[in-house]
């Protein structure tokens, strides 16, 4: 007959019963580092193949967003939000959008999607709550300019995507334009030797009608943002301090601002000047402006369309002058980012699929940003300012 087990000791039992639950602890760990790893290779298989993106604010300029997110591979706009459902609807049936979610909430619409990235085209006047709740739910967000109403609400912004671990950046489409990169070019090669004097007229009378139209600083805010921007871009220096004039002409159409004149001082002792208006009538000129770069050497013009023309200073003297030689500006080159809104917005979702630093991030666009406030401070203080920095990350 057989034995009949020993019966275990307390001791025995009390060894036995936490052999058992480390085993399954351990099991438990397992499985848990396992569906970690398993969501980060799905999370790294997505970036590399297909990026979501959710569109806010579905009023004119979103056409040109769309026009471009749908020649980007791999991305695609799951949702779209406006106050006005069925603006947002239009949207989706324009751009054969049939799957994409509308909504008129835009944190409501996050929740529910959970995207990678949030397309900020609302009203300057939301813009600071939309990318808050965009970072807030762990979203990379590009916004339209300008990148917020204050620098304080700007400096908010940049804070919120540094603690968020996420990418905020600003479409800063204009120095994307093939003129402006080889402005740059010219520039940084010293074409003209170093650059002392960057001009920029801007004289174009747009009846855009809506919100624009009763801005304040409309002109600043809304178009000098993209001169001062590229010419930043183009000079490759720091703003230190500006004077500005600014003005609301007679027979003009907008509420306030229509007009500027400013002078920025730049590091090195390097100046910019800004002319505009956004009520001239007659002898347009381009969207980009009128440029004139002056350098040690010589100088360089553009009529912001395909006009460059550049001269330097030769041995040969004439009188008072020494005679000037044409020079050839640079073509631009594979390396060039070009494409405007198509540009922007294919860098943007390169670098998050890449874990890079888009060039138009937040800290960087606070910059031209300052110049803006800087410039609206001087207007309303009637002298000289200081422009304001930002710390960066």
């Amino acid at each position: 007959m057989p034995s009949l087990p020993r019966r275990q000791s307390a001791t025995e039992r009390i060894a036995n019963a936490r052999t058992g639950l480390t085993a399954r602890y351990r099991r438990h760990q397992y499985r848990k580092r396992l569906r970690r790893h398993n969501r980060t290779i799905c999370r790294q298989s997505r970036s590399e193949t297909q990026v979501r993106a959710v569109l806010a604010g579905c009023g004119a300029m979103s056409r040109a967003w769309l026009e471009a997110a749908r020649q980007i591979e791999g991305l695609e706009v799951v949702g779209l939000a406006d106050l006005d459902s069925e603006r947002a609807r239009g949207r989706a049936a324009e751009f054969e959008l049939a799957g994409a979610e509308i909504g008129t909430d835009v944190p409501a619409l996050l929740d529910r999607l959970q995207p990678d990235i949030l397309f900020d085209v609302v009203v300057p006047d939301a813009r600071r709550d939309v990318v808050l709740a965009g970072l807030a739910r762990g979203c990379h967000v590009l916004s339209e300019k300008p990148m917020a109403d204050s620098l304080d609400a700007a400096r908010e912004l940049v804070a919120a995507a540094k603690a968020a671990g996420r990418v905020h950046a600003v479409v800063q489409n204009r120095r994307y334009h093939p003129g402006i990169r080889r402005l740059q070019r010219a520039a940084s090669g010293g074409l003209i030797g170093d650059i002392t004097g960057v001009h920029c007229d801007f004289f174009v009378g747009p009846h855009f009608g809506g919100f624009r139209e009763e801005m304040r600083h409309v002109l600043l805010l809304d178009m000098a943002i993209h001169t001062l921007d590229a010419a930043r871009l183009v000079a490759g220096r720091r703003p230190l301090a500006v004077y500005c004039h600014e003005s609301n002409p007679a027979g003009s159409w907008y509420a306030h601002g229509a007009s500027a004149h400013a002078i920025f001082e730049l590091e090195g002792g390097a100046v910019l000047t800004y002319r505009g208006s956004w009520c001239a009538e007659g002898l347009r000129t381009s969207w980009e402006s009128q440029w004139r770069l002056a350098g040690t050497k010589g100088s360089l013009s553009w009529d912001g369309a395909e006009g460059f023309r550049a001269e330097v200073a030769t041995d040969r003297r004439d009188g008072l002058f020494f005679e000037p030689a044409t020079v050839e500006v640079p073509p631009l080159v594979s390396a060039d980012r070009t494409g405007g809104h198509l540009g922007v917005i294919r860098d943007f979702v390169d670098a998050i699929r890449t874990g890079t630093e888009p060039e138009t991030v937040g800290h960087q666009n606070f910059h031209s940003l300052a110049m803006v406030f800087g410039a609206i401070e001087s207007a309303r203080q009637g002298r000289r300012v200081a422009i304001q920095t930002i710390e960066e990350p």
